[in-house]
Parts: C-alpha cells; sequence; structure tokens
C-alpha cells in the first residue's frame, strides 16, 4: 500500500459531496458516481454504527464475567475493508461518520480507481494509514489480507463470485454488507438457470419477488458459511430500488450451521391464483432441551395441483426460510436515526419509514401475498387493504405489510382462510360476469368457506408507519435512477475476464419499478 501523497490539481475535477465527503469526481466519468446510492450508504453508516455499538457491548460484558485474573479491556476498534472501492466515496464516509474505525483497505481492480481513491483520500484531509488504498483482485485481497471486522460487497451486479471471499475474511462476530444489484435475475423467472448459477436457487415471478430475492442471497450466504462451520445471522435485509443490501453477522459456531436445513427449504407457488406453501428440508426435535435431533423434512407439503384453483404449481428455491431481521438490531438502528440530527443523514425520512415497516412485519413468515393478484385472480375490484387486514385479525390471526412491496400481505393465516376472506369480499361487492364456468377464478368463488369473516375494522389493520405519515414506499427519485453505465476503462488497463472473481462482474438490468409506487407521490 502506497502512502505517497497524489499530485493533481482541483480544477480538473467535479466536487460532490455527500454526508461529510467531497470527493473529486473525474469528468472523464473515470469512476462513476450515483445520487440515488446515497440511501445505500446512508443505511450502511447506520447499520455499520449499531453493529459496533452491540459488539462493543458484548465484549465488554465477556470482559466482566471473565475470572482471568490477567485479563485486559479488550479493545472497542475496528477494521473494514471495502473490496470493490471504485471512487473511494464509501470509504471516505466510513472514514469521516464512523466513530471507532482502526483503519479501511478501500480495494480496486483498476489502477484508475485506486488513484481515485488515494486523492479523494488526501482532498478529505485523511490519512493514508486510515484509510489505506490497495490494488488488486477483489477474491485475492479477501483470502490474502489479515481478517476485518467489517467486509462491505457493493459491486456492480451480482455478489455471488464474492461470496466465499467475504465468509472467509471477516472476524467471528463480524459484519458482512452485501449488495446484489441483478433483480432481472433474482425477482424474475425469466432466467432461472442464470439465478440457479450464481445463488443456488430458482426465482419466481410473483408478488413476493423481491422478498425471495433477499431469501435467495441470504441462502448463498448461508452455504457458503456453512462450509466452514461458519453461521450467518440476518441483521438487516433490505430491498432497495433496483437492488437488495443485507447486513449479517458472521458466527463461528458449529451448532448453529446443524439448524440450517431447517431454516432452508423450497417453495410452491400456484401462478394463477398467488397461493404458495413452504418446505424445509429439516426439522429440529428438541428432545429434553439438552440433545435436540436434527431431521430430514417428511414429504411435500402441497399436491401437484393448486388446492385453491387448481391450476400447476411451480417450485422457487432452495433459499433461506428464516428471519429476514433481527428484531432488536433494527430497533437500536431506528431509534439512532430518529434521534440523530437531520444533517447526519441525507435520506434520513427515507431511513425512517423503511425500518419502521420493517419493525412490523411479522419475522416468523416467510413471503407474504400481494392483494392485487388476489382480487386480479376472481376478477373483483380490490379492497381496501385495511379492509381484508381486519378479516384476519378478526379471524384471530396476524397480519403485516412488508418494506418489500406495496399492497402486501404478510400473515400466518393458512390459504383457505385468506380465500375465505376474498369470497366475502366478491360477496359484497358483485361477481364479475366474465368469469366461465369450470375456470379457475370459478372453481375459487364456488368452494365452500369454512371460516366466518367478518369485516369490522380493527384496531391494528392500519399500521402505526401510515398514520405517522412516515414514506414508507419511495417513489422514483429521479428520472433514469436506475444503476448507471459501467464506468470507462482505459484501454491500457483493460484486460480479459479470466476468473469470475474480477471486480467487474455481469453487468445486471434493473427489475423495473412498481407504477403503483411511481404513480404516488405522498409518503404513503
Amino acid at each position: 500500500m502506497d502512502e505517497t501523497s497524489p499530485t493533481y490539481s482541483v480544477d480538473d475535477f467535479q466536487q460532490i459531496t455527500e454526508g461529510k465527503a467531497t470527493i473529486l469526481f473525474p469528468r472523464n466519468n473515470e469512476v462513476f458516481y450515483n445520487p440515488v446510492q446515497q440511501f445505500n450508504r446512508d443505511m450502511s453508516i447506520a447499520a455499520i454504527k449499531t453493529w459496533r455499538d452491540i459488539s462493543n457491548e458484548n465484549k465488554l460484558e465477556r470482559f466482566a464475567r471473565s475470572t482471568n485474573p490477567n485479563k485486559t479491556m479488550p479493545s472497542t476498534q475496528f477494521t473494514v475493508l471495502e473490496a470493490l472501492a471504485a471512487s473511494g466515496l464509501r470509504s471516505v464516509r466510513y472514514a469521516k461518520e464512523i466513530d471507532g474505525i482502526d483503519h479501511i483497505v478501500a480495494n480496486d481492480l483498476l489502477p484508475d480507481a485506486v488513484e481515485s481513491i488515494r486523492r479523494n483520500v488526501h482532498f478529505n484531509g485523511l490519512s493514508a494509514r486510515l484509510v489505506r488504498a490497495h490494488q488488486g483482485d477483489a477474491v485475492a485481497a479477501m483470502h490474502s489480507l489479515p481478517r476485518f471486522d467489517v467486509v462491505d460487497l457493493d459491486p456492480y451486479g451480482s455478489a455471488a463470485p464474492f461470496v466465499d471471499g467475504a465468509i472467509h475474511a471477516v472476524e467471528n462476530g463480524g459484519l458482512i454488507c452485501v449488495t446484489c444489484t441483478d433483480l432481472a435475475i433474482l425477482a424474475s423467472n425469466n432466467h432461472p438457470e442464470t439465478c440457479f448459477g450464481k445463488y443456488g436457487g430458482n426465482p419466481l415471478k410473483a408478488g413476493f419477488c423481491h422478498e425471495m430475492a433477499l431469501r435467495l442471497v441470504i441462502n448463498s450466504l448461508q452455504q457458503a458459511a456453512a462450509r466452514y462451520r461458519r453461521f450467518v445471522e440476518p441483521l438487516l435485509s433490505c430491498s432497495i430500488d433496483f437492488y437488495v443490501r443485507i447486513f449479517v453477522r458472521v458466527h463461528d459456531r458449529p451448532v448453529l450451521v446443524k439448524t440450517v436445513a431447517s431454516q432452508t427449504g423450497v417453495v410452491y407457488h400456484c401462478r394463477y391464483c398467488g397461493s404458495f406453501a413452504t418446505q424445509p428440508f429439516g426439522s429440529i426435535d428438541p428432545g429434553n432441551g439438552q440433545n435436540a435431533k436434527y431431521r430430514v423434512a417428511t414429504a411435500p407439503t402441497v399436491a401437484q395441483r393448486c388446492a385453491t384453483c387448481g391450476s400447476a404449481q411451480e417450485i422457487g428455491g432452495p433459499c433461506w426460510l428464516g428471519p429476514l431481521h433481527n428484531r432488536q438490531f433494527v430497533q437500536r438502528m431506528y431509534d439512532a436515526v430518529s434521534a440523530a440530527d437531520k444533517s447526519v443523514y441525507g435520506t434520513q425520512p427515507r431511513m425512517r419509514g423503511m425500518l419502521k415497516v420493517i419493525l412490523e412485519e411479522l419475522d416468523d413468515v416467510p413471503l407474504h401475498y400481494d392483494l392485487a393478484t388476489l382480487c386480479s385472480a376472481v376478477r373483483c375490484v380490490c379492497p381496501p387493504l385495511t379492509k381484508l387486514n381486519s378479516a384476519l385479525l378478526n379471524a384471530g390471526y396476524r397480519v403485516s405489510g412488508v418494506h418489500t412491496h406495496q399492497g402486501s400481505i404478510k400473515t400466518d393465516a393458512p390459504p383457505h382462510v385468506i380465500w375465505d376472506a376474498i369470497r366475502a369480499h366478491v360477496n359484497e361487492s358483485g361477481r364479475s360476469p366474465h368469469i366461465t364456468e369450470g375456470s379457475p377464478a370459478d372453481r375459487i368463488l364456488s368452494a365452500q368457506s369454512t371460516t366466518e369473516i367478518s369485516f369490522e375494522p380493527h384496531k391494528d389493520a392500519d399500521p402505526e408507519s401510515r398514520r405517522i405519515k412516515l414514506v414508507r414506499y419511495q417513489i422514483n427519485p429521479e428520472k433514469f435512477w436506475g444503476p448507471k453505465a459501467r464506468h470507462s476503462q482505459p484501454s491500457s488497463t483493460k484486460r480479459k475476464q479470466e476468473t469470475p472473481s474480477e471486480n467487474s462482474p455481469e453487468a445486471a438490468r434493473a427489475a423495473e419499478p412498481m407504477d403503483l409506487d411511481a404513480k404516488k407521490p405522498k409518503a404513503n
């Protein structure tokens, strides 16, 4: 790592300020800047601060319990690796806005990017010891450098080529921050073979496709960790704009690895009516509380044809079926963001809104229903979401929304109860005359209901995040707001993609934003 001060003229660059950092942005687009990604960086700073505080508390608790007479106070400083640093903006912001960092290694493959990192570190008054520019292949760096407390992966496209390296590079109890922008692969079934090759699971084109994307990425992290007898604990999993951003803590706990099979499985999904069911690969018999037994799961939980409408079902996964978030972690992060001065986070309103909706999500129920899909299946007008929520709550079940999709219903109610509520709504609003006898819609509406449905308004049907008018679902922030073009690369530095560990994986196409979100300028 060269600590020589770079030589440059400020007049040759644009200056872009984000948070406490001001970067010199090359006019020839040597490395790109996407202002929409400020939310990603703001969330990452808040998440690392929260992890730091919890980690330090855990260290001090272990220190207090220790009976070793020669014990020394543990260090509260930590190290960070940004494996694909580009301009160095993220590393500069981390260094200036997060206390307790011993040093950051900002790595990139391209010489021009590394020069940009050095230039921006110097321009922001940071020492080359604190933010260390490093040129090299990201995977090679993660396997050759000493382990880090925080590893940040923010590639252009898929993080899949870097997952094993990140698992290897992070300390026990450390944090891995992962971005994947290839939602056209993760959140649709246009190219299931590509998704399976990258993430080890099939995607599904469904109302829950963005939550499924999170679960596919977490599963790839979990499987990589299990090979090294490590366990990945999801702390916060976010579907944002055109990408997913996931924060996981890695534990050297072989006993937790034994639970992975019971939290991993496949999803059966009816493409016509949207009904779904999950099937984990394993089960746990707790026994007497000391000697748990881990068993293979029983036969499929559904028939080949959908029990609701008789249509064929498709299989998604394998994917992670366990919790997407650690509720205590998210609550502390939400409290800290809410208490922070408005100047700390430029995207604070959106951060509060997303974190609050995540706190409201049912954390023990994988996937969710889409109200528009349910109503489309029987050709009826969508009722207010609170009406259907009230019906499920009045029937004794839990229900929530999700941050990944507006108009979503996450519930522990079985599919037949949900369809009983839809049938009751159709009975009130009237059946469409365009439904033909024997069609899937006719089969759904002709089925006998078994649940007493009451649409009496329930006090919990309208979530608090909506009542207090937080920014729950982001509108399009600007025109052409998706991933920017890959930054230009001088011919002198171009080379063949010899291995899948290059810093520029296959470019991703962004999933199109939901029209429902794009048409609503309100914070709703």
